[in-house]
């Protein structure tokens, strides 16, 4: 939000309230707290009236600055609240006559008195400053009231996250409300609504406040990064790196780290598509389809109209179209697939459960005791209240009844219009409640998973989200179109969105809305299996590729089977991220900070630490990507490219700029049809361009998250020594570009001369 008229003035009807000195300091069990009056104090009488901002400045965890600021603090207590760290770690104060610092680790922050000027330092030197009026408290129109934040922007700093946002993926320039809306991926609107932004120069801030929080980045003031909220309080917190990995994994740290999802579930997933007819005999036909043609399939997904027409949710199977659901699902598992089915946490009133629903209370209600209703989605239907912990039993009890039938997953879809005019149960403030509904909703679904399935094999398929929602995943890009645009916005978001800590991103393959030409289809196709989950969905015709072409047949045969076969590094760098939180599709800047040139790029990526990817988005087939400083090698035909550099050339559509990195070492798997085998056993191990005198390490991980074993590879002229552990049966080491061993079964050490 907005305040100020230009540089010098302020908007008609606002008064901007701004520490001038800190009058007083009290420190008491690692919390610092400061008494700052919003004016001079040039004699006794200027202590008679105020305002005043208290603010107390601790540390939850090494790196990480809290900063709290209070005008009034006596207003009613309202939640929800994040579930954020909140356990006080060893600080360091130091209070001198002009200014007092407060250290965590290697981050600290000193606060003049004379003027309250904050400036945030680390071992690499000053982040960012702030002048007086980094703190402020605002009058505004109708007795409102706002308090903001400011921190200074350096010349060249750019500024990423805020959720899933399909604008420009720097987000200087911008103005950025955090508010959940179903808006598509073509506006400044989004599903998922992070309030953490992460800097090139290696911090970050998240503002801890589930209600709407207004970001001003560079735009109201160009050289400065601004967050306000409405109320007397502003509570956020300073992220230190040094660089944007630390920060992101610090921030998981902070809010909860992602939970592993299975294996299968990164295998191909497809769906009926949404407002199209469909049957059993619809669904054989698709899943018989795709095995007759070859192409893995993983997962099978129902999307509404598993559910009769406007009951939904009623969470029972239209039995005109599925006379006989548990054979059908039996049959469907007996084929190898995983089940998905759609939900959401509405209750239209036709459905037989909104009766039950609302005389037990278990809907949200109006502030005159009725149930809030309306006909934008479903007619007549109410929401659950999540707050209400017996309609949270209810909820899951039916979900619960389809996982005994047989399914094995829930796309979470909505969760986004959640009105603010409404009572909740425990008494929810609807303001902090609109975003945070999206949060307590998805854990519901997760935990009844984690509770029936067992937590290695719950997994959601999400599509509203704030802080924290990234504990469950997996998250999806919601409604684009069909079109390279869409495309490429739908990516934009995806890489904001793993910069707030979401490990893992998904979005429709070919676009939701009508339908793709062939050539963007197939181009879609090696994007979206070259994402960390891939789904074929849309919205009025089917995701089947051979509707669109038989080349488009091959194309998602070949780009199946080579993810499957990559599963031995994916799901290793699925594991890291739980342990880490550092996702595992990723924009540029998080891997190559040091490189000014990674960070502004938005159309290609790394997936994981030793692949990068970058989409074809025209028809000409042109990509057009650039490799950071050091040697590539393209993944699939061997080509040896010097970094640093920016190419533009052609690509069929069975290849795509897809390079690793040097000083890889990639597992590759035996098994091309399916996600899920022994990740350990007959593995191919592919050794990329080690330096004379360098090593590379890979850890091993089995298809259950284990640490199995390690690959420890080292060259010395022209000898490599590789010391393995924890692999079965046989184990191929490639040298790529220079030479292929097959070691003898039970082989801990060797050393290969080229």
């Amino acid at each position: 939000m907005k305040f100020t008229n230009g540089n010098w003035l302020v908007r008609e009807g606002y008064q901007i309230h701004f520490p001038r000195i800190v009058h007083e300091v009290e420190e008491q069990d690692g919390t610092l707290t400061l008494y700052a009056p919003c004016k001079y104090l040039n004699h006794r009488g200027d202590t008679l009236d105020g305002p005043i901002l208290t603010i107390n400045i601790s540390s939850p965890l090494e790196d990480v600055i809290r900063v709290q600021t209070w005008h009034f603090k006596g207003g009613k207590t309202k939640y929800p609240n994040f579930d954020v760290i909140e356990q006080a770690k060893a600080v360091e104060v130091t209070d001198h006559e002009e200014k007092v610092t407060f250290q965590s680790g290697t981050l600290s922050l000193s606060i003049s008195k004379q003027d309250f000027s904050l400036a945030f330092d680390n071992e690499n030197g000053r982040l960012t400053d702030a002048d007086g009026k980094g703190l402020s408290w605002i009058e505004a129109p109708e007795d409102t009231t706002y308090m903001r934040g400011q921190l200074r922007l350096g010349v060249g700093e750019h500024l990423y996250g805020l959720g899933e946002r399909f604008t420009p993926f720097v987000k200087n320039g911008q103005t950025v409300d955090v508010w959940n809306k179903d808006g598509g991926t073509s506006s400044e609107q989004s599903y998922k609504n992070i309030p953490f932004y992460l800097s090139s120069k290696g911090y970050g801030i998240f503002v801890n406040h589930p209600e709407e929080v207004s970001f001003e980045l560079g735009s109201e003031t160009v050289a400065r990064s601004q967050f306000s909220v409405e109320g007397e309080y502003l509570d956020y917190y300073f992220i230190n790196g040094p660089t944007p990995k630390d920060v992101v994994s610090r921030y998981t740290e902070l809010t909860g780290k992602p939970a592993l999802p299975p294996a299968w579930s990164f295998g191909l997933w497809l769906s009926t598509s949404f407002t199209t007819d469909y049957n059993e005999e619809t669904v054989n036909h698709f899943v018989d389809g795709m095995a007759d043609r070859g192409i893995p399939l993983s997962v099978f997904h129902f999307d509404c109209f598993w559910m009769k027409e406007f009951e939904w949710s009623n969470f029972i199977w239209d039995r005109r179209n599925f006379p006989d659901p548990e054979g059908m699902l039996k049959r469907l598992k007996d084929k190898g697939l995983k089940i998905c089915v759609w939900i959401n946490p509405y209750i239209a009133q036709k459905s037989v459960l909104f009766d039950e629903g609302m005389e037990k209370g278990y809907l949200i209600k109006k502030p005159n005791g009725d149930v809030w209703q309306w006909d934008l989605w479903q007619a007549g239907m109410g929401i659950v209240d999540f707050t209400n912990p017996e309609a949270c039993k209810w909820y899951q009890e039916k979900l619960k009844a389809l996982l005994d039938m047989g399914v094995d997953s829930f796309k979470t879809d909505f969760g986004e219009r959640i009105p603010t005019d409404v009572v909740y149960h425990d008494g929810s403030d609807p303001q902090k409640m609109h975003n945070y509904y999206s949060y307590i909703f998805n854990e519901v679904v997760f935990d009844l998973l984690k509770e029936e399935k067992g937590e290695q094999e719950a997994v959601v398929f999400a599509r509203s989200a704030t802080t924290g929602g990234q504990k469950f995943p997996v998250h999806w890009g919601g409604d684009c179109d069909s079109t390279y645009d869409a495309m490429a916005e739908s990516l934009r978001g995806g890489l904001s969105l793993t910069s707030c800590g979401f490990g893992y991103w998904s979005h429709d393959i070919g676009g939701f809305e009508n339908t793709a030409t062939p050539d963007v289809f197939k181009r879609w196709t090696a994007f979206g299996l070259l994402s960390s989950h891939s789904r074929f969905h849309g919205s009025s015709s089917y995701r089947v590729p051979w509707n669109f072409d038989e080349e488009a047949v091959d194309v998602a045969r070949y780009f199946t089977k080579l993810k499957n076969s990559l599963m031995p590094y994916l799901y290793g760098q699925a594991v890291e991220n739980s342990k880490t939180g550092v996702p595992v599709m990723r924009s540029m800047v998080l891997d190559f900070h040091n490189d000014p040139l990674c960070e502004t790029l938005d159309r290609q990526y790394m997936l994981g630490d030793s692949i990068l990817v970058a989409p074809i988005f025209n028809e000409e087939g042109i990509g057009s990507f650039y490799l950071p400083k050091g040697r590539w090698t393209h993944l699939l035909t061997g080509e040896v490219v010097e970094g640093s550099t920016w190419i533009k050339q052609p690509y069929d559509y069975f290849s795509l700029p897809l390079f690793v990195r040097e000083n890889t070492i990639l597992p590759i798997g035996f098994n091309e049809e399916s996600p899920v085998y022994n990740y350990n056993q007959d593995i191919r191990l592919k050794v990329y361009e080690i330096a004379d005198g360098a090593s590379a390490t890979r850890t091993l991980y089995n298809q259950h998250g284990v640490e199995v074993g390690s690959v420890h590879v080292k060259r010395q002229s022209n000898q490599f020594h590789v010391e393995l552990s924890g692999i079965e049966g046989e184990c191929t080491v490639e040298i790529v570009g220079y030479k292929t061993v097959h070691l003898d079964k039970g082989t801990e050490s060797y050393v290969i001369e080229i």
